[in-house]
């Protein structure tokens, strides 16, 4: 199983600047739609050929997948929006999308059970595959009216990696940007310990997917408030992010199973954050590579959120773990504010 987590980050790693640099030569919008489907076999090698070798290529093909689209959706939204004269409204649709992901993501754990229990891993596999596929065949139909590689207005390939790896590089307040951007989304990782945090805090077994649920919940509410509140910028992402780590904190050590309800807020403002921060970022692209400079922001919140499961390898009490990941967390909302300057 970790050889199979192990070849899943390699592949996101190996290929995720490259993949944003691809979007930015190519065509975005079909770049997304093929790393849906590409996603989508991964399950299907699953189902096909259920062992080792097929869960290898599966996690390969997933991998993959989720480097293609990122950084790519993201960068098409925000440029189509902005030639439309509609930028301002980025930071209030990435929220309510941020909002439908994760309400279906809980209503997908909520029926994964019940759908097992019905039709067995057929049934929740081909489920996994179609919901993939359409997701694909959707993105097609996004409006894109950036002209594409082999215009003299838009970069190739390597002229685009080059160009987006340069503005992250040499333009401070990016670099800034691309760094808290990279961070908040990285946190979220912690949301996989949140259970055994719940037991460890006296919540009885049969209260802890009630409270994820309450996690949950607040994430969907933070991502859909922060459209209304991007017009504060950097200081309504410093007061979230420092109200976040300190509530993750507190919310860690209380040694009450309600402590859960004050880390539900630190997550929930942490999602608020990740909005406002991705959001800051695309403003301050400039260059042609927006979604290769994404795509440098995606590789950070990777590489972070591996450093933090290492983190949690340490021979220490959970509470105690995750109530430290409110140091990092504190000095995220230091470098939001020093790079706030354009």
């Amino acid at each position: 199983m970790s050889s199979l987590f192990a070849l899943w980050s390699v592949v996101a790693f190996l290929t995720e600047v490259p993949s944003g640099a691809l979007a930015d030569a190519w065509s975005r919008r079909r770049l997304y739609a093929l790393g849906e489907l590409l996603t989508a076999a991964g399950y299907a090698c699953w189902l096909i050929w259920p062992s080792y070798l097929g869960f290898a290529l599966g996690f390969v093909f997933w991998g993959l997948g989720g480097s293609l689209g990122s950084g790519a959706l993201e960068a098409l939204v925000y440029e189509e929006l902005e030639a439309a004269g509609r930028a301002g409204d980025y930071p209030r649709i990435l929220g309510r999308s941020g909002t439908v992901a994760i309400l279906a993501m809980l209503c997908a754990t909520l029926l994964a059970a019940p759908a097992w229990q019905v039709g067995g891993y057929l049934l929740v596999g081909t489920a996994s595959i179609a919901i993939k596929t359409l997701g694909g065949l959707l993105a097609l139909r996004l409006p894109e009216h950036r002209r594409t590689a082999g215009d003299d207005e838009e970069p190739g390939y390597v002229a685009a990696l080059t160009s987006g790896v340069r503005e992250v590089a040499r333009n401070r307040a990016v670099g800034w940007a691309v760094l808290v951007a990279g961070l908040l989304p990285g946190f979220s990782a912690l949301d996989e310990y949140l259970p055994l945090l719940a037991r460890d805090l006296g919540t009885p077994t049969a209260g802890v997917p009630l409270l994820f649920a309450v996690t949950a919940l607040a994430m969907a509410g933070g991502s859909a408030l922060a459209g209304r509140y991007a017009a504060a910028g950097t200081r309504a992402l410093v007061t979230a992010v420092t109200a976040a780590a300190l509530l993750l904190a507190g919310g860690a050590l209380s040694r009450h199973p309600a402590g859960m309800v004050a880390v539900s807020a630190a997550f929930g403002l942490l999602e608020f954050a990740t909005v406002l921060a991705g959001t800051r970022l695309q403003r301050r692209v400039t260059g042609p590579a927006r979604a290769t400079v994404l795509s440098v922001a995606g590789f950070a919140s990777e590489v972070f959120a591996v450093g933090l499961y290492a983190f949690f390898a340490v021979d220490a009490p959970l509470p105690l773990l995750m109530a430290l990941c409110g140091v990092p967390l504190a000095l995220t909302a230091v470098a939001a504010r020093r790079g706030s300057a354009p």
